[in-house]
Protein backbone atom coordinates (compact mmCIF):
# COMPACT_ATOMS: atom_id res chain seq x y z
CA UNK A 1 0.00 0.00 0.00
CA UNK A 2 1.21 3.23 -1.21
CA UNK A 3 1.21 6.43 1.88
CA UNK A 4 1.08 9.41 1.16
CA UNK A 5 4.46 10.39 2.37
CA UNK A 6 5.68 7.88 -0.31
CA UNK A 7 3.85 9.88 -2.50
CA UNK A 8 5.51 13.43 -1.11
CA UNK A 9 7.44 15.03 -4.19
CA UNK A 10 11.18 15.55 -3.99
CA UNK A 11 12.61 19.26 -4.30
CA UNK A 12 13.84 18.05 -7.35
CA UNK A 13 10.14 17.20 -8.77
CA UNK A 14 8.81 20.76 -8.01
CA UNK A 15 6.36 22.28 -10.82
CA UNK A 16 7.00 26.16 -11.44
CA UNK A 17 4.14 26.89 -9.36
CA UNK A 18 5.14 24.49 -6.45
CA UNK A 19 8.86 25.87 -6.65
CA UNK A 20 7.32 29.14 -6.56
CA UNK A 21 5.36 28.66 -3.81
CA UNK A 22 8.06 27.14 -1.47
CA UNK A 23 8.97 31.24 -1.44
CA UNK A 24 5.74 32.34 -0.02
CA UNK A 25 5.32 32.97 3.74
CA UNK A 26 1.78 33.68 4.33
CA UNK A 27 0.47 34.49 7.78
CA UNK A 28 -1.87 33.24 10.27
CA UNK A 29 -3.06 32.99 12.79
CA UNK A 30 -1.77 31.38 16.14
CA UNK A 31 -5.02 30.87 17.95
CA UNK A 32 -6.01 27.33 17.36
CA UNK A 33 -10.23 28.04 16.80
CA UNK A 34 -11.26 29.90 13.84
CA UNK A 35 -13.34 32.27 15.91
CA UNK A 36 -10.44 33.28 18.04
CA UNK A 37 -8.57 34.68 14.69
CA UNK A 38 -7.89 38.67 15.38
CA UNK A 39 -6.96 39.84 12.23
CA UNK A 40 -9.20 38.24 9.57
CA UNK A 41 -8.13 40.38 6.54
CA UNK A 42 -4.67 39.10 7.24
CA UNK A 43 -5.29 35.55 8.91
CA UNK A 44 -7.38 33.25 6.76
CA UNK A 45 -9.34 30.66 8.50
CA UNK A 46 -8.43 27.09 8.80
CA UNK A 47 -9.41 25.47 5.51
CA UNK A 48 -7.49 28.07 3.60
CA UNK A 49 -4.95 28.18 5.47
CA UNK A 50 -4.85 23.94 4.89
CA UNK A 51 -5.24 24.63 1.12
CA UNK A 52 -2.18 26.73 0.95
CA UNK A 53 -0.20 24.49 3.00
CA UNK A 54 -1.18 21.32 1.33
CA UNK A 55 -2.37 22.05 -1.85
CA UNK A 56 -0.58 25.23 -2.88
CA UNK A 57 2.64 24.40 -1.39
CA UNK A 58 3.75 27.51 0.36
CA UNK A 59 6.99 27.29 2.12
CA UNK A 60 6.36 28.85 5.31
CA UNK A 61 4.18 30.44 7.78
CA UNK A 62 4.22 33.32 10.07
CA UNK A 63 2.52 33.47 13.30
CA UNK A 64 0.58 35.87 16.13
CA UNK A 65 -1.35 35.42 18.69
CA UNK A 66 -2.58 32.97 21.24
CA UNK A 67 -0.48 30.67 23.89
CA UNK A 68 2.56 28.78 23.51
CA UNK A 69 1.26 25.57 24.49
CA UNK A 70 -1.38 26.08 21.99
CA UNK A 71 1.23 27.18 19.16
CA UNK A 72 3.17 24.03 19.72
CA UNK A 73 0.55 21.74 18.54
CA UNK A 74 -0.37 24.73 15.98
CA UNK A 75 2.72 24.24 14.68
CA UNK A 76 2.78 20.43 14.82
CA UNK A 77 -0.34 20.29 12.88
CA UNK A 78 1.10 22.98 10.07
CA UNK A 79 4.05 20.58 9.91
CA UNK A 80 1.64 17.77 9.48
CA UNK A 81 -0.12 19.62 6.38
CA UNK A 82 3.31 20.05 4.62
CA UNK A 83 4.58 18.04 1.76
CA UNK A 84 7.96 19.91 2.69
CA UNK A 85 9.12 21.14 5.69
CA UNK A 86 8.23 24.91 6.87
CA UNK A 87 9.48 27.72 8.24
CA UNK A 88 7.52 28.17 11.02
CA UNK A 89 8.25 32.08 12.25
CA UNK A 90 7.46 34.80 14.46
CA UNK A 91 8.51 38.15 15.66
CA UNK A 92 9.95 37.12 18.68
CA UNK A 93 12.41 39.77 19.20
CA UNK A 94 11.59 40.29 22.54
CA UNK A 95 11.35 36.44 23.26
CA UNK A 96 8.47 33.70 22.63
CA UNK A 97 6.26 35.37 25.47
CA UNK A 98 6.10 39.02 23.57
CA UNK A 99 3.58 36.73 21.54
CA UNK A 100 2.40 33.63 22.54
CA UNK A 101 1.40 33.98 26.31
CA UNK A 102 3.01 31.75 28.57
CA UNK A 103 6.72 31.88 27.57
CA UNK A 104 9.14 34.40 28.26
CA UNK A 105 8.59 37.94 27.15
CA UNK A 106 11.75 39.58 27.97
CA UNK A 107 12.99 43.16 27.30
CA UNK A 108 13.36 44.87 24.45
CA UNK A 109 17.03 45.12 22.81
CA UNK A 110 17.54 48.70 23.59
CA UNK A 111 18.00 47.94 27.43
CA UNK A 112 20.85 45.88 26.61
CA UNK A 113 22.04 49.05 24.55
CA UNK A 114 21.49 50.61 27.84
CA UNK A 115 23.72 48.60 29.76
CA UNK A 116 26.23 48.68 27.24
CA UNK A 117 26.74 52.30 27.79
CA UNK A 118 28.07 51.44 31.32
CA UNK A 119 29.09 47.64 31.04
CA UNK A 120 29.94 46.16 27.76
CA UNK A 121 30.97 42.89 28.56
CA UNK A 122 27.64 42.12 31.11
CA UNK A 123 25.58 43.18 28.09
CA UNK A 124 26.73 40.68 26.11
CA UNK A 125 26.69 38.27 28.32
CA UNK A 126 23.45 38.62 28.86
CA UNK A 127 22.66 39.22 24.68
CA UNK A 128 24.01 35.93 24.07
CA UNK A 129 22.26 34.18 26.88
CA UNK A 130 19.12 36.16 25.70
CA UNK A 131 19.45 34.67 22.11
CA UNK A 132 20.24 31.57 23.51
CA UNK A 133 16.94 30.97 25.81
CA UNK A 134 14.79 32.34 23.00
CA UNK A 135 16.06 29.68 20.28
CA UNK A 136 15.41 27.17 22.39
CA UNK A 137 11.74 28.36 23.34
CA UNK A 138 11.11 29.41 20.23
CA UNK A 139 12.02 25.28 19.12
CA UNK A 140 10.09 24.39 21.97
CA UNK A 141 6.58 25.34 20.35
CA UNK A 142 7.41 24.30 16.94
CA UNK A 143 9.22 28.11 15.79
CA UNK A 144 12.55 27.60 13.44
CA UNK A 145 12.21 31.07 12.01
CA UNK A 146 13.37 33.93 14.71
CA UNK A 147 12.57 36.81 13.06
CA UNK A 148 15.58 38.83 15.17
CA UNK A 149 17.47 40.51 15.84
CA UNK A 150 16.67 44.03 14.73
CA UNK A 151 20.20 45.40 13.75
CA UNK A 152 18.52 49.06 12.87
CA UNK A 153 20.69 51.80 14.26
CA UNK A 154 17.74 54.17 16.00
CA UNK A 155 19.13 57.28 16.33
CA UNK A 156 16.10 59.50 15.60
CA UNK A 157 13.81 59.99 18.72
CA UNK A 158 10.97 60.55 16.70
CA UNK A 159 11.21 57.13 15.04
CA UNK A 160 7.24 55.56 15.36
CA UNK A 161 8.09 51.80 14.13
CA UNK A 162 11.83 50.44 14.98
CA UNK A 163 12.26 52.86 18.78
CA UNK A 164 13.32 50.28 21.55
CA UNK A 165 13.37 47.36 18.93
CA UNK A 166 16.98 48.33 18.09
CA UNK A 167 19.51 47.83 20.47
CA UNK A 168 20.81 51.54 20.87
CA UNK A 169 22.03 54.60 18.54
CA UNK A 170 25.55 53.57 17.74
CA UNK A 171 26.76 51.20 14.56
CA UNK A 172 29.09 49.86 17.02
CA UNK A 173 27.35 48.71 20.47
CA UNK A 174 24.10 47.55 18.19
CA UNK A 175 27.11 45.31 15.95
CA UNK A 176 28.23 44.13 19.12
CA UNK A 177 24.73 43.16 20.47
CA UNK A 178 23.24 41.72 17.37
CA UNK A 179 26.67 39.16 17.11
CA UNK A 180 26.16 38.51 20.64
CA UNK A 181 22.68 37.85 20.24
CA UNK A 182 23.23 35.57 16.84
CA UNK A 183 25.98 33.80 18.81
CA UNK A 184 23.56 32.70 21.52
CA UNK A 185 21.10 31.52 19.35
CA UNK A 186 23.20 29.91 17.33
CA UNK A 187 23.20 27.03 20.00
CA UNK A 188 20.24 25.38 18.75
CA UNK A 189 18.94 24.41 15.26
CA UNK A 190 16.61 27.41 14.32
CA UNK A 191 17.18 30.66 11.33
CA UNK A 192 17.93 34.14 12.37
CA UNK A 193 16.89 37.17 10.06
CA UNK A 194 18.79 40.66 10.44
CA UNK A 195 16.78 43.19 9.93
CA UNK A 196 15.62 45.97 8.07
CA UNK A 197 18.26 46.31 5.54
CA UNK A 198 19.81 48.36 4.58
CA UNK A 199 18.69 50.24 8.32
CA UNK A 200 15.13 51.50 9.13
CA UNK A 201 16.80 53.62 12.39
CA UNK A 202 16.63 57.26 11.57
CA UNK A 203 13.02 57.75 9.92
CA UNK A 204 9.79 59.39 11.49
CA UNK A 205 7.29 57.59 8.96
CA UNK A 206 5.87 54.12 9.80
CA UNK A 207 6.78 51.48 7.59
CA UNK A 208 3.63 49.97 8.02
CA UNK A 209 1.58 52.88 7.06
CA UNK A 210 3.50 54.30 4.31
CA UNK A 211 6.76 54.68 2.34
CA UNK A 212 9.24 56.52 4.07
CA UNK A 213 11.90 58.55 2.70
CA UNK A 214 16.04 58.51 3.82
CA UNK A 215 17.98 60.74 2.02
CA UNK A 216 21.58 60.10 3.26
CA UNK A 217 24.48 59.98 1.09
CA UNK A 218 26.29 56.98 0.63
CA UNK A 219 29.24 57.51 2.88
CA UNK A 220 26.60 58.16 5.71
CA UNK A 221 24.56 54.60 5.06
CA UNK A 222 27.88 53.05 4.76
CA UNK A 223 29.36 54.93 8.19
CA UNK A 224 26.11 53.86 10.11
CA UNK A 225 23.18 51.81 9.11
CA UNK A 226 25.57 49.05 7.03
CA UNK A 227 28.20 47.91 9.70
CA UNK A 228 25.37 46.13 11.97
CA UNK A 229 24.26 44.04 8.75
CA UNK A 230 28.16 43.62 7.94
CA UNK A 231 28.65 42.42 11.46
CA UNK A 232 25.52 40.12 11.68
CA UNK A 233 26.60 38.44 7.69
CA UNK A 234 30.51 37.80 9.37
CA UNK A 235 28.82 36.11 12.23
CA UNK A 236 26.81 33.74 10.21
CA UNK A 237 23.18 35.27 10.12
CA UNK A 238 20.72 33.30 8.34
CA UNK A 239 18.63 35.60 6.70
CA UNK A 240 18.14 39.39 6.36
CA UNK A 241 14.97 41.33 5.78
CA UNK A 242 14.37 44.37 3.49
CA UNK A 243 13.26 47.57 4.77
CA UNK A 244 10.42 48.89 2.96
CA UNK A 245 11.99 52.45 2.21
CA UNK A 246 12.98 54.78 -0.55
CA UNK A 247 16.97 55.58 -0.30
CA UNK A 248 17.98 57.73 -3.43
CA UNK A 249 21.28 57.31 -2.45
CA UNK A 250 21.14 53.52 -3.44
CA UNK A 251 18.31 53.69 -5.74
CA UNK A 252 16.11 57.09 -6.52
CA UNK A 253 13.12 54.92 -8.12
CA UNK A 254 11.96 51.73 -6.09
CA UNK A 255 12.08 50.60 -2.60
CA UNK A 256 14.40 48.68 -0.81
CA UNK A 257 12.42 45.36 -0.99
CA UNK A 258 11.65 45.84 -4.66
CA UNK A 259 15.08 47.43 -5.78
CA UNK A 260 17.79 45.14 -7.47
CA UNK A 261 20.35 48.01 -6.80
CA UNK A 262 19.71 47.76 -3.08
CA UNK A 263 18.96 43.56 -3.00
CA UNK A 264 21.57 42.37 -5.52
CA UNK A 265 24.34 44.77 -6.05
CA UNK A 266 24.43 45.72 -2.12
CA UNK A 267 23.50 43.20 -0.33
CA UNK A 268 24.63 39.82 -2.34
CA UNK A 269 27.33 41.30 -4.50
CA UNK A 270 28.86 44.64 -2.69
CA UNK A 271 27.95 43.01 0.90
CA UNK A 272 28.83 38.89 -0.03
CA UNK A 273 25.59 37.95 1.53
CA UNK A 274 25.08 34.38 0.63
CA UNK A 275 22.10 32.90 3.12
CA UNK A 276 17.98 33.80 2.16
CA UNK A 277 16.61 37.76 1.49
CA UNK A 278 13.07 38.08 2.73
CA UNK A 279 10.77 40.51 2.33
CA UNK A 280 8.95 42.32 4.98
CA UNK A 281 5.49 42.07 5.06
CA UNK A 282 3.89 42.81 1.70
CA UNK A 283 0.51 44.00 3.35
CA UNK A 284 2.11 47.11 4.85
CA UNK A 285 1.27 49.97 3.51
CA UNK A 286 4.35 51.42 2.00
CA UNK A 287 4.13 48.54 -0.26
CA UNK A 288 0.30 47.77 -0.44
CA UNK A 289 -0.09 51.35 -1.22
CA UNK A 290 1.70 51.69 -4.13
CA UNK A 291 2.03 48.47 -6.02
CA UNK A 292 -0.26 45.98 -6.21
CA UNK A 293 0.00 43.13 -4.60
CA UNK A 294 0.60 40.51 -7.16
CA UNK A 295 3.16 42.88 -9.35
CA UNK A 296 5.15 44.01 -5.90
CA UNK A 297 5.75 40.15 -5.60
CA UNK A 298 7.14 39.88 -8.80
CA UNK A 299 9.27 43.07 -8.40
CA UNK A 300 10.31 41.41 -4.92
CA UNK A 301 11.51 38.33 -6.87
CA UNK A 302 13.39 40.22 -9.92
CA UNK A 303 14.85 42.53 -7.26
CA UNK A 304 16.68 39.58 -5.17
CA UNK A 305 13.86 38.02 -2.74
CA UNK A 306 13.86 34.69 -2.02
CA UNK A 307 11.02 34.64 0.53
CA UNK A 308 7.79 36.74 -0.46
CA UNK A 309 6.71 37.16 2.87
CA UNK A 310 2.89 37.61 4.03
CA UNK A 311 1.67 38.82 0.09
CA UNK A 312 -1.92 40.00 0.84
CA UNK A 313 -3.24 37.13 -2.14
CA UNK A 314 -0.57 33.82 -1.79
CA UNK A 315 -2.54 31.97 -4.81
CA UNK A 316 -2.21 35.47 -6.88
CA UNK A 317 1.36 36.01 -6.06
CA UNK A 318 2.37 32.93 -7.07
CA UNK A 319 0.25 32.89 -10.40
CA UNK A 320 1.75 36.39 -11.09
CA UNK A 321 5.25 35.09 -10.06
CA UNK A 322 4.82 31.81 -12.79
CA UNK A 323 3.61 34.48 -15.45
CA UNK A 324 6.60 36.24 -15.40
CA UNK A 325 8.57 32.98 -15.73
CA UNK A 326 6.49 31.46 -18.52
CA UNK A 327 6.79 35.37 -20.20
CA UNK A 328 10.28 35.64 -19.82
CA UNK A 329 10.23 38.20 -17.68
CA UNK A 330 12.09 36.24 -14.57
CA UNK A 331 14.46 33.84 -15.79
CA UNK A 332 13.90 30.14 -14.39
CA UNK A 333 17.59 30.45 -12.78
CA UNK A 334 15.96 32.86 -10.80
CA UNK A 335 13.39 30.82 -8.99
CA UNK A 336 15.94 28.01 -8.82
CA UNK A 337 18.23 30.01 -6.65
CA UNK A 338 16.14 30.62 -4.15
CA UNK A 339 14.83 27.50 -4.13
CA UNK A 340 18.18 26.47 -3.63
CA UNK A 341 18.97 28.51 -0.71
CA UNK A 342 15.38 27.74 0.79
CA UNK A 343 16.31 23.83 0.79
CA UNK A 344 19.78 24.45 2.15
CA UNK A 345 17.96 27.07 5.37
CA UNK A 346 15.63 24.04 5.57
CA UNK A 347 18.70 21.12 5.76
CA UNK A 348 19.76 22.86 8.51
CA UNK A 349 17.04 23.34 10.94
CA UNK A 350 17.61 19.43 11.09
CA UNK A 351 21.42 18.99 11.79
CA UNK A 352 20.67 15.69 12.91
CA UNK A 353 19.73 13.75 9.59
CA UNK A 354 21.63 10.60 8.70
CA UNK A 355 23.67 10.66 5.30
CA UNK A 356 22.17 9.41 2.63
CA UNK A 357 18.91 9.68 1.50
CA UNK A 358 17.20 12.59 3.63
CA UNK A 359 14.53 13.84 1.67
CA UNK A 360 12.12 12.55 4.22
CA UNK A 361 14.07 12.46 7.38
CA UNK A 362 12.77 15.35 9.26
CA UNK A 363 9.12 13.26 8.68
CA UNK A 364 10.56 10.87 11.29
CA UNK A 365 11.69 12.98 14.21
CA UNK A 366 9.76 13.23 17.31
CA UNK A 367 7.10 16.23 17.16
CA UNK A 368 8.06 19.52 18.28
CA UNK A 369 6.09 20.68 21.04
CA UNK A 370 3.59 18.05 21.92
CA UNK A 371 4.00 16.72 24.60
CA UNK A 372 3.29 19.57 27.46
CA UNK A 373 5.53 18.31 30.32
CA UNK A 374 8.91 18.56 28.60
CA UNK A 375 7.15 22.29 27.03
CA UNK A 376 6.70 23.83 30.45
CA UNK A 377 10.19 21.99 31.32
CA UNK A 378 11.95 24.61 28.98
CA UNK A 379 9.62 28.10 28.94
CA UNK A 380 9.64 30.45 31.20
CA UNK A 381 11.84 28.98 33.54
CA UNK A 382 12.84 30.05 36.96
CA UNK A 383 16.63 30.98 36.04
CA UNK A 384 15.20 32.16 32.64
CA UNK A 385 12.65 34.71 33.97
CA UNK A 386 15.97 35.91 37.29
CA UNK A 387 18.39 36.82 34.04
CA UNK A 388 15.06 38.80 32.53
CA UNK A 389 15.15 40.41 35.81
CA UNK A 390 18.73 41.54 36.10
CA UNK A 391 18.26 43.62 32.18
CA UNK A 392 15.41 45.20 33.58
CA UNK A 393 17.19 46.29 37.00
CA UNK A 394 19.99 47.18 35.18
CA UNK A 395 18.84 49.22 32.57
CA UNK A 396 16.24 51.08 34.94
CA UNK A 397 16.53 54.47 35.68
CA UNK A 398 15.30 55.35 39.25
CA UNK A 399 14.82 58.63 41.72
CA UNK A 400 13.91 58.64 44.86
CA UNK A 401 14.06 62.09 47.11
CA UNK A 402 13.45 61.46 50.54
CA UNK A 403 11.23 63.83 50.49
CA UNK A 404 8.55 62.29 48.71
CA UNK A 405 5.29 62.60 48.95
CA UNK A 406 4.67 59.34 47.21
CA UNK A 407 5.55 57.30 50.01
CA UNK A 408 3.14 59.05 52.69
CA UNK A 409 -0.03 58.77 50.42
CA UNK A 410 -2.61 56.78 52.25
CA UNK A 411 -6.17 55.89 51.59
CA UNK A 412 -7.57 58.91 53.75
CA UNK A 413 -5.32 61.23 50.73
CA UNK A 414 -7.65 59.62 48.36
CA UNK A 415 -4.81 58.79 45.81
CA UNK A 416 -5.52 57.80 42.20
CA UNK A 417 -2.98 56.60 39.87
CA UNK A 418 -3.56 57.62 35.97
CA UNK A 419 -2.68 55.28 33.51
CA UNK A 420 -1.92 56.25 29.75
CA UNK A 421 -1.45 53.92 27.25
CA UNK A 422 -2.36 54.02 23.45
CA UNK A 423 -5.31 51.55 23.58
CA UNK A 424 -6.68 49.38 26.55
CA UNK A 425 -8.55 46.33 24.56
CA UNK A 426 -5.01 45.88 23.13
CA UNK A 427 -3.09 45.90 25.97
CA UNK A 428 -2.53 42.18 27.67
CA UNK A 429 -0.21 42.84 29.75
CA UNK A 430 -2.51 45.40 31.37
CA UNK A 431 -5.23 43.07 32.86
CA UNK A 432 -7.08 43.62 36.55
CA UNK A 433 -4.42 41.36 38.07
CA UNK A 434 -1.34 43.30 35.90
CA UNK A 435 1.11 44.89 38.69
CA UNK A 436 0.55 48.40 37.35
CA UNK A 437 -3.03 48.36 38.82
CA UNK A 438 -3.24 45.61 41.61
CA UNK A 439 -0.18 47.25 43.48
CA UNK A 440 -1.24 50.67 43.65
CA UNK A 441 -5.11 49.77 44.46
CA UNK A 442 -3.70 47.84 47.39
CA UNK A 443 -2.42 51.14 48.58
CA UNK A 444 -5.88 52.76 48.48
CA UNK A 445 -5.22 54.08 44.75
CA UNK A 446 -8.17 54.24 42.65
CA UNK A 447 -7.51 53.34 38.80
CA UNK A 448 -8.04 55.57 36.45
CA UNK A 449 -7.06 54.80 32.44
CA UNK A 450 -6.76 57.04 29.25
CA UNK A 451 -6.25 55.72 26.16
CA UNK A 452 -6.56 57.38 22.15
CA UNK A 453 -10.29 57.17 22.56
CA UNK A 454 -10.25 59.25 25.84
CA UNK A 455 -11.75 62.71 25.69
CA UNK A 456 -8.65 63.86 28.10
CA UNK A 457 -9.99 67.73 28.30
CA UNK A 458 -13.22 66.09 29.76
CA UNK A 459 -12.14 64.02 32.05
CA UNK A 460 -9.90 66.72 33.50
CA UNK A 461 -12.48 69.15 33.07
CA UNK A 462 -14.80 66.70 35.53
CA UNK A 463 -12.43 66.44 38.01
CA UNK A 464 -14.10 67.27 41.42
CA UNK A 465 -10.97 68.12 43.39
CA UNK A 466 -7.32 67.28 42.99
CA UNK A 467 -6.04 63.91 43.81
CA UNK A 468 -2.22 63.16 44.48
CA UNK A 469 -1.71 61.19 41.31
CA UNK A 470 1.43 58.37 40.35
CA UNK A 471 0.88 58.57 36.58
CA UNK A 472 2.08 55.84 34.78
CA UNK A 473 2.93 56.14 30.95
CA UNK A 474 3.41 53.04 28.51
CA UNK A 475 4.43 55.11 25.52
CA UNK A 476 6.76 53.02 23.21
CA UNK A 477 6.78 52.99 19.31
CA UNK A 478 3.78 50.12 17.99
CA UNK A 479 3.61 49.30 14.54
CA UNK A 480 0.38 50.63 12.78
CA UNK A 481 -0.37 53.16 15.66
CA UNK A 482 3.21 54.80 15.84
CA UNK A 483 3.81 56.86 19.32
CA UNK A 484 3.06 60.69 17.88
CA UNK A 485 -0.18 61.09 19.49
CA UNK A 486 0.31 59.00 22.69
CA UNK A 487 3.22 60.89 23.30
CA UNK A 488 1.06 63.99 22.93
CA UNK A 489 -1.63 62.73 24.91
CA UNK A 490 1.47 62.21 27.79
CA UNK A 491 2.34 65.49 27.25
CA UNK A 492 -0.89 67.26 27.69
CA UNK A 493 -1.67 64.55 30.92
CA UNK A 494 2.25 65.39 32.54
CA UNK A 495 1.65 69.24 32.42
CA UNK A 496 -1.81 68.90 33.44
CA UNK A 497 -0.94 67.47 36.82
CA UNK A 498 2.07 69.24 37.27
CA UNK A 499 0.12 72.76 36.70
CA UNK A 500 -2.51 71.59 39.06
CA UNK A 501 0.19 70.54 41.65
CA UNK A 502 -1.31 66.79 41.62
CA UNK A 503 1.80 64.73 40.12
CA UNK A 504 3.19 63.07 43.01
CA UNK A 505 5.35 59.92 40.92
CA UNK A 506 5.95 59.23 37.67
CA UNK A 507 6.52 55.81 35.99
CA UNK A 508 7.48 55.52 32.10
CA UNK A 509 7.27 52.04 30.76
CA UNK A 510 8.80 51.94 27.38
CA UNK A 511 10.70 54.80 25.35
CA UNK A 512 13.40 56.64 27.07
CA UNK A 513 12.72 59.17 25.11
CA UNK A 514 9.65 59.93 26.91
CA UNK A 515 11.49 60.57 29.86
CA UNK A 516 13.90 62.83 28.52
CA UNK A 517 11.01 64.99 27.22
CA UNK A 518 9.77 64.88 30.90
CA UNK A 519 12.60 65.37 32.65
CA UNK A 520 13.55 69.02 32.40
CA UNK A 521 10.01 70.16 33.83
CA UNK A 522 10.06 67.51 36.79
CA UNK A 523 9.90 68.16 40.18
CA UNK A 524 13.28 67.20 41.80
CA UNK A 525 10.65 66.18 44.88
CA UNK A 526 8.89 63.83 42.61
CA UNK A 527 9.96 60.87 41.88
CA UNK A 528 10.22 58.48 38.94
CA UNK A 529 10.83 55.23 37.44
CA UNK A 530 11.65 54.69 34.09
CA UNK A 531 11.80 51.02 32.81
CA UNK A 532 12.42 49.45 28.95
CA UNK A 533 9.47 46.84 29.40
CA UNK A 534 6.38 46.80 29.91
CA UNK A 535 5.16 43.71 30.88
CA UNK A 536 4.36 42.49 33.99
CA UNK A 537 7.31 41.59 35.37
CA UNK A 538 8.78 44.99 34.18
CA UNK A 539 5.75 46.76 36.10
CA UNK A 540 5.99 44.76 39.37
CA UNK A 541 10.28 45.76 39.52
CA UNK A 542 9.47 49.79 38.47
CA UNK A 543 6.74 50.11 41.23
CA UNK A 544 8.64 48.26 44.06
CA UNK A 545 11.37 50.25 43.75
CA UNK A 546 9.15 53.16 44.13
CA UNK A 547 7.73 51.27 47.67
CA UNK A 548 4.83 49.60 46.14
CA UNK A 549 5.31 46.22 47.70
CA UNK A 550 2.60 43.27 47.22
CA UNK A 551 0.41 43.05 50.66
CA UNK A 552 0.59 39.16 49.44
CA UNK A 553 4.03 38.56 49.56
CA UNK A 554 4.78 40.48 53.01
CA UNK A 555 2.26 37.92 54.28
CA UNK A 556 3.70 34.58 52.58
CA UNK A 557 7.28 36.48 54.02
CA UNK A 558 6.06 36.74 57.41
Amino acid sequence: MTTRSQLRPQWEDLSLPQQVAQMVVVRASGYWFDHQIQYPAWEPPGQTLRHWVENLGVGGVILLGGSAVELAGRSHMLQSWADLPLLIAADVEEGVGQRFAGATWWPPPMALGDIAKRDLPAALQYAEAMGAALAQESLAVGLNWVLAPVVDVNNNPANPVINVRAFGDTPEIVSKLATAFIQGTQRFPVLTCAKHFPGHGDTATDSHLDLPLLSHSLARLEQIELPPFQAAIAQGVDSVMSAHLLIPALDDQWPATLSHRILTRQLRDRLGFTGLVSTDALVMGAIANHYGPNEAAVLAVEAGADILLMPADPEGAIRAVCDAVTSGRIAPERIQDSLARIRQAKEKLRPQMPTGDTSHAWETLPPVGLEIEPLLETLAQPATQALSAKILEASMQIHLPPAAQLNRLTPTDQPRTLIVLDDVLEREFLTRTAPAIALPRQRGFRVEMVDQHTPSQEIALQEKSPSPTLLQLFVRGNPFRGSAGLSQRAAGWFQHLLETSQLAGLVVYGSPYILEQFLPQLPDDVPYVFTYGQMAQAQAIALNALGFKDFRDEERAG
